[in-house]
Order: C-alpha cells, then sequence, then structure tokens
C-alpha cells in the first residue's frame, strides 16, 4: 500500500531527518519526495510504500501527527489512493 504524506510548518534544522528515520524505524520506504522553504515556510510531499512494514496506516497517521507536534511542524498521513479521490477534478 503507498501512502501520502504531508509536511508543512515553520522552516527549522532536521525536519526530513526526523521524518525520514520515523519512517526508517518502521520499515516504510520514501519512494518520491518533494520539499520547498517559501519564506521561512517548510512544505514537504512525499509518496512511501508501507508494503515492507508491519505497521497499517491506522496506527502510522496518529503517530506521524504527534511527531509533527513535537516538532513543531502538521504532519499528515493518507491512503494514496483516497488522495487521489480527494483532488480529482
Amino acid at each position: 500500500m503507498k501512502a501520502i504524506v504531508t509536511v508543512i510548518g515553520k522552516d527549522k534544522p532536521g525536519i526530513i531527518a526526523k521524518i525520514s528515520a520515523f519512517l526508517a524505524e518502521r520499515s516504510v520506504n520514501i519512494e518520491d519526495i518533494s520539499q520547498t522553504v517559501l519564506q521561512n515556510n517548510f512544505t514537504m510531499i512525499m509518496l512511501v510504500n508501507l508494503e515492507g512494514s508491519t505497521a497499517k496506516i491506522t496506527d502510522l497517521a496518529p503517530e506521524a501527527h504527534a511527531l509533527g507536534k513535537e516538532i513543531g511542524v502538521e504532519i499528515y498521513m493518507q491512503n494514496e489512493e483516497v488522495f487521489n479521490a480527494m483532488h480529482k477534478i
């Protein structure tokens, strides 16, 4: 299963490192990543693959959100199919 991870917040050192470590510890593979900083505002979107993980998205999503609170950003994780359906025109 694939998921979309979005991250938004004020830029600071270590955001990518902490989120990447969180995913790696749970055997979640990052397949694609895009990030930018706009006037000190950090934004990132990732396509991740959970096939190698024993964790379920229903567990990972709240854990990722909690990590975001800890590091001062908003992190959301959604099933790729749900994300795509929500953003169809």
